[in-house]
């Protein structure tokens, strides 16, 4: 007996596991700090700015996730060569716990091990330096996050 399938009974396409929102990317250094913003989707992070780190960026942050509708914080963390944690790490620890009071948004650390070196390779040195490692982490994360 021949069998008839309707095609409103297929599914029409397979869902995937991609969250759309929109993500600040964060490079935190001992002297400037780079961000990076996806796009509305969430999924392609560019660089977008570094500033000082001078006391005064968790209120530039606080104010560009207001501005840009961010939903969600990647920031890189720094580990020494042998996987224990340096003290730029105990810093971004700081800034963690700043954001979380400060903004309340999901935030989530990435693994940064020479991503401004990599920036370098891609870009040269140059004043947005900071700001594509901040892309090349916060790229990262949303790749492990679509896979």
């Amino acid at each position: 007996m021949l069998q008839v399938r309707f095609l409103a009974e297929a599914p029409l396409f397979t869902p995937c596991k991609i969250n759309f929102m929109k993500r600040l990317g964060i490079d935190f250094g001992t002297k400037k700090i780079g961000l990076a913003v996806t796009d509305d989707g969430g999924q392609m992070a560019f660089p977008y700015k570094v500033i000082p780190n001078d006391g005064g960026h968790t209120k530039y942050i606080e104010d560009l996730v207001s501005v840009e509708s961010i939903e969600e914080i990647v920031i890189g963390y720094s580990l020494n060569n042998k996987g224990q944690p340096n003290k730029v790490h105990e810093k971004v620890e700081e800034l963690v716990t700043d954001l979380t009071l400060h903004i309340g948004l999901p935030i989530h650390l990435e693994p940064e091990q020479y991503s401004t070196k990599e920036a370098s390779h891609i870009q040269g040195k140059n004043s947005l330096t900071d700001a594509a490692a901040a892309a090349i982490i916060l790229n990262s994360y949303i790749t492990k996050q679509n896979n």
